[in-house]
């Protein structure tokens, strides 16, 4: 029989081994703001994978809303299921490219946790009312240092973090100026495989909902991407990881980046902007967000005013700091929660 640690040493092995020259490897990871024993059978990557997997955070996201809110269909996509097809887009790409998958996982199946109830509707709300701001990136990496385990956080590596902070994009051009650096392709995997999640999930829920028809879609989505769900997902994949192959480490390339080809990046962008005027910010969904809006705007104002409310971990969480408290416990809560909450309190 083994020694226990020899699991361990065995997968860090094989990836010093076999993995990318250029992926991130986890025998030599930047460490934990908290040195810990190493673990007998799994590598670094794998404990933040399953610390995250078997949080609080993590099992809220089946009751947040991705895009609509309180649908009446099952089938809607909601922060949950979001995330795991983030991260099974995600170890689709890094099994391609030769890098890290267990790192890809822990960073796929965290980057959401600071999402607030009710969607984008709830995380705008909060940075109008937040002086400091809130963003949901900022907020995951929070839930992961600080919030969850009982105030200890989960002292992940410093890899996972980055990857969880640095995912978020802003609303200009893909991979333009304005999309942001991350510490290792294997974040830059998890940020590309975001917006092949969402721009995809959001048509088809769009769809659903008859906001729009598959013959609404931009002629240039549909000509370089697919017509069906499985033909663009399927096309991006395969994109980004032929356009990205100088990062296996096989062929010479000067770039080493994930990337997508000009063509599919334009027709991404185009299917993108298309979401933006008519499915994000068309009539219908303001309409809907408008009574979750006002929700989060009333549990702050009242909580605010009445910190004796707010649970004594996220008060010890904060510091005295009750605004910050607030803030941290409305982001945490399920759309059902929130609701719940400011019924019984009379909004």
């Amino acid at each position: 029989m083994p020694n226990r640690c020899q699991v361990r040493l065995r997968t860090e092995e094989r990836e010093l081994a076999l993995l990318s020259p250029h992926a991130c490897k986890s025998r030599l990871s930047r460490g934990r703001e908290k040195p810990e024993k190493p673990c007998d059978i799994r590598t670094e990557f794998q404990r933040d994978r399953d610390r995250i997997i078997h949080c609080k955070a993590f099992r809220r996201l089946k009751h947040k809303t991705q895009v609509f809110i309180a649908p009446t269909g099952d089938h809607y996509v909601t922060r949950l299921t979001h995330t795991l097809e983030v991260t099974q887009i995600a170890r689709t790409i890094a099994r391609a490219l030769n890098l890290n998958e267990d790192l890809v996982e822990a960073i796929g199946l965290g980057h959401d946790l600071g999402h607030t109830p009710f969607g984008h509707a709830g995380e705008e709300v909060l940075n109008q009312l937040y002086k400091p701001g809130f963003r949901h990136n900022q907020q995951s990496l929070r839930v992961v240092d600080v919030l969850e385990n009982e105030g200890k956080g989960l002292n992940l590596t410093w890899e996972v973090r980055d990857g969880i902070l640095n995912h978020s994009k802003s609303m200009e051009e893909i991979l333009g100026e304005g999309w942001g650096e991350t510490g290792s392709l294997e974040a830059d995997v998890v940020k590309l495989s975001d917006l092949v999640a969402y721009i995809n999930h959001d048509v088809e829920d769009a769809i659903r909902a008859k906001m729009i028809a598959p013959s609404d879609l931009p002629a240039s989505s549909k000509k370089i991407m697919g017509h069906t769900h499985r033909e663009r997902i399927n096309n991006m994949v395969g994109d980004i990881i032929f356009t990205s192959w100088s990062v296996t480490g096989e062929t010479e390339g000067s770039e080493n980046q994930i990337s997508m080809s000009p063509e599919m990046k334009e027709a991404a962008s185009d299917l993108k902007n298309f979401l933006f005027y008519r499915v994000y910010k068309t009539g219908s969904v303001i309409v809907e967000t408008e009574p979750a809006r006002q929700t989060v705007m009333n549990l702050f104002d009242h909580l605010c005013s009445h910190t004796e409310l707010l649970p004594a971990d996220y008060l010890a969480a904060s510091c005295a700091d009750t605004t910050r408290a607030v803030v941290d416990y409305i982001a945490g809560m399920t759309d059902q929660y929130a609701t719940r909450l400011a019924a019984s309190l009379g909004f």
